[in-house]
C-alpha cells in the first residue's frame, strides 16, 4: 500500500494539499472540524503565483471556469474618487506566466474538494483534533467525533488548520503566545451587481484609499455579484485562546462604525458601503514568522504556518503555493523527514517576506495628510508599468 498522508483542515490549503499529495500517489485523509463545507468568506483574488500553482495541480481549468478575469486594477482616492493608477492585469499570462483571477471562496473550496476526492482523497467532516504525535516512523492524530475518540496513523501529518491551528500548538512548531490583533478590522459583503453599477465596474478590481481605511471591490460569478471588502482601524477584544474560531466570519459587522469610518469619503464610496443589507466583521490577526514549518513528520501550511493580513491578497495564494511546493519536495525525496525539511527551507523566507510586506501595505493604504499626498505622488511617478514591475517578485515566483 502507498504512503499515507493525514491532513488537518479542509480549507483552501488543506484541500490543495490533499489534491497535490493524492496526485503524488499518497493515500490521503483530510479531517475537518466543521460539519460541512459552507459558503463563507465571499471573494478571493487568485494572483498569478496562485494560478500557476493551481495549473501544476491540474485544477486551473476547472477553477477558471468559475472565476472572473479582471482586466485592470484601479486605485482611487477615497475622498473624491480621483484616479491614482489604472493598472492593466488582463495580460497577466503574458506578463507573469499565469492569469489573474477572482473567485468566490466557496466555488474554489468546492472545486478543490471535488478534485481531491476524484484523485482519491477522503474527507472526514465534524472531526476534531485533540492530539498530535510524531514518532520515529509515523505521525498520528487523536480525533474526536460524536464524543468518541480514535487514533489515525500515517507517514506524515500536514497542519492546514488555520490561525488557531491545533496541529501547530500540539506539535511544538509554534510559539505559545496567542495570535496578535493587527489593529485592523475587515468587513466583507457581496451584493448583486445591478445594485452597485456603475460605481463598481464590471471587469475591474477597484481599490479606494483613505485615512485609516480602504475599500476594495471586484466582480464574482460572471459579474452577477460584487465582492466588497472594507478595512478600518479598530479595537477588538481577543476571544479566549481555547474558544477562538479559525475564521470568525460569524460576527455581524458594526454598521455604525463602518459608516463613521467612511463618512467623509466620496458619494460613490458611501453608496457602496450602504449597498449591502449586512456586513460580516473579520478581525485581522498576525503572528511573527516561524523559524521552520516542519518538524519530523509534521509540516504546517497556510495560516497555520504564516498567517498574514490580506493587503497583498496572498492568504489563499500562499496556502496553494505551500501545497504545490510540499508535493514537489515529497516527489523529489523518498525520505519524508528530509522532504518536509526541504519544503520548510524552500518556503520560510518567501512567506516571511510576504507577511512583512502585507503589514506594510496595510499601513501604506491608510496614510493621511502629507504622507498620503507623498504616497499618491509616488504612485503617479512610478506609472502603471513601474507599479506592475514592483509586483514581479510576488507574481512571477
Amino acid at each position: 500500500m502507498g504512503r499515507r498522508a493525514l491532513i488537518a483542515g479542509a480549507g483552501i490549503g488543506g484541500l490543495a494539499a490533499a489534491l497535490a499529495l493524492a496526485r503524488q500517489g499518497f493515500r490521503v485523509d483530510v479531517f475537518e472540524r466543521a460539519p460541512a463545507l459552507q459558503e463563507l468568506g465571499a471573494g478571493l483574488q487568485l494572483t498569478p503565483n496562485a494560478t500557476r500553482a493551481l495549473r501544476e495541480l491540474g485544477a486551473l481549468e476547472a477553477i477558471g471556469a468559475l472565476a472572473t478575469e479582471p482586466g485592470a486594477l484601479r486605485v482611487l482616492r477615497g475622498a473624491d474618487g480621483g484616479e491614482l493608477a489604472h493598472l492593466p492585469i488582463g495580460d497577466a499570462e503574458r506578463r507573469w506566466g499565469a492569469p489573474y483571477l477572482a473567485i468566490h471562496r466557496a466555488d474554489l473550496q468546492r472545486t478543490l474538494a471535488e478534485a481531491a476526492t476524484a484523485a482519491g482523497a477522503n474527507l472526514h467532516l465534524a472531526t476534531e483534533i485533540v492530539g498530535v504525535d510524531d514518532a520515529a516512523n509515523e505521525a498520528s492524530l487523536t480525533l474526536r467525533r460524536d464524543g468518541v475518540e480514535s487514533r489515525e496513523r500515517g507517514d506524515l501529518l500536514i497542519g492546514a488548520d488555520g490561525l488557531h491551528s491545533p496541529t501547530r500548538a500540539l506539535s511544538g512548531l509554534g510559539e505559545a503566545e496567542a495570535p496578535r490583533f493587527s489593529g485592523k478590522l475587515a468587513f466583507r459583503a457581496t451584493v448583486a451587481a445591478e445594485r452597485v453599477a456603475p460605481r463598481a465596474r464590471a471587469n475591474e478590481i477597484t481599490l479606494r484609499l483613505g485615512a485609516s481605511a480602504h475599500l476594495v471591490h471586484y466582480p464574482l460569478r460572471a459579474g452577477s455579484l460584487v465582492n466588497l471588502v472594507a478595512a478600518i482601524e479598530a479595537s477588538w477584544r481577543d476571544p479566549p485562546d481555547s474558544e477562538a474560531p479559525d475564521d470568525p466570519w460569524d460576527a455581524e459587522g458594526d454598521r455604525p462604525a463602518l459608516d463613521r469610518a467612511f463618512a467623509d469619503w466620496s458619494g460613490d464610496a458611501r453608496a457602496l458601503i450602504a449597498a449591502p443589507t449586512q456586513w460580516r466583521a473579520w478581525p485581522l490577526y498576525t503572528r511573527p514568522p516561524l523559524p521552520r514549518f516542519a518538524r519530523g513528520r509534521v509540516a504546517l501550511i497556510g495560516d497555520a504556518a504564516h498567517p498574514m493580513t490580506p493587503f497583498l491578497a496572498q492568504g489563499a495564494a500562499q496556502a496553494i503555493e505551500d501545497a504545490e511546493a510540499l508535493a514537489r519536495r515529497l516527489g523529489e525525496h523518498k525520505d519524508i523527514e528530509r522532504a518536509l525539511s526541504a519544503y520548510s527551507d524552500n518556503r520560510i523566507e518567501r512567506a516571511a517576506r510576504i507577511q512583512r510586506e502585507a503589514l506594510a501595505q496595510g499601513r501604506l493604504f491608510h496614510l493621511d495628510g502629507p504622507l498620503a499626498v507623498a504616497r499618491d505622488l509616488s504612485i503617479a511617478a512610478l506609472g502603471p508599468e513601474g507599479v506592475l514591475r514592483r509586483l514581479g517578485w510576488l507574481y512571477a515566483a
